[in-house]
Formats: C-alpha cells, structure tokens, sequence
C-alpha cells in the first residue's frame, strides 16, 4: 500500500533536503505532493535553485497524509511557519497521532512556534537549537520521539529521509534504498 506524504515547500526552502526528502520517500514508494505555500507553484530554494511544486497548499488541505516532512532553510521556515494552511494541517496531523518530520530550522522555526514539540525530545540546525526547549533539545543528527522526527541540516538529509521511510514502512525498506543510493552503512 502506498503511503501518502506531504513536502510543503516555500522561496528559501533548503534544497537539499527538499530534494532529498521528495527523492528518497519516492524511491521507497510513497505518494509524495510537493506543494507551496507560496502564490506560485514555482519556488527560488536558499541557493536559487528552482523548484516546481505540484499544487498549492491550499488544494492539499482536505488530504489526509501519513507523513508531513518540512524542509529547513530561510527563510523558507519562516514562511512554512507563517501558511495558516500548512499550520491547521500540522496540528491536524499531530492530534491524528500521524507523522510529522521536520528538519534544520524548521524543528525550531515552525514546530515550536507552534506548539507541536511539547513533550517532545527534538533537535535542529546548530544555529537554531537554541530555540528549542532545553530539555529537549538534542546534539544527535536525527531525533525520533513517538510520531515526530528531526534533523539537523544539509549534511543530515538523506539520513533523514531514510528514518522517514523507516517509521513509514519498515527498516528493511531503508537497507535497500540506502543500499542502491550507496549510503554509508548501507553499502
């Protein structure tokens, strides 16, 4: 059965990890929209590369999605943040018990602008991991706590992807996908 999952996207997204994200849940098998939640379905990513969303954020909102996983960088979080959209859909998913990932800055920028890693241990980009809870804030390159998962930036993304696709489906799914991509420790 194919999973159903969201990558949200905006101008200053961090490229590497939306690309990583799309790319990695694809290979596994999973349904992945992207959608902007920009006026335009084309997207400036933090280093000017241009990415084409499939919808808009506001055609994804009646969807029901096992996984919501939002890319970092700025200030792409900070419009992710501020898409009233995309926050409804966040809590929504949250009180469904379903998957939320988020990775660099938008653990800090957006998850905990919002209330969404209250008794949740996290982590983020160094440079916003202050902006976490202290207790909860962690040095590690990917954090799962019961359905929310975070990394920490570019260097992290396929890791990232591949925990994603673990929770989606099974551990063995990341093997071999790892293995074909030539991951480290997958190889």
């Amino acid at each position: 059965m194919s999973k159903k999952v969201l990558v949200p996207i905006a101008d200053g997204s961090e490229e590497i990890e939306a690309v990583c994200i799309i790319d990695v849940l694809r290979r596994a098998g999973a349904e992945v929209t992207v959608a902007s939640v920009m006026p335009d379905l084309t997207v400036t990513a933090s280093r000017g590369v241009k990415i084409v969303a499939d919808k808009g954020i506001a055609e994804c909102e009646s969807g029901d999605y096992d996984l919501i996983a939002l890319p970092g960088g700025m200030p792409g979080a900070e419009h992710l943040r501020d898409s009233e959209t995309l926050v409804r859909m966040l809590k929504k998913q949250k009180e469904n018990g379903r998957l939320l990932g988020a990775i660099c800055a938008a653990p800090a920028v957006v998850f905990e602008h919002h209330g969404l890693l209250e008794g949740v241990r996290a982590t983020a980009h160094p440079g916003f991991i202050d902006k976490l809870d202290d207790t909860r804030a962690l040095m590690d390159r990917v954090v799962v706590d019961g359905a929310v998962v975070t990394s920490r930036g570019p260097g992290t993304a396929i890791e990232f992807a591949l925990k994603l696709v673990a929770m989606l489906y099974d551990e063995s799914a990341t093997g071999t996908i790892g293995e074909a991509m030539v991951v480290g420790g997958h190889a």
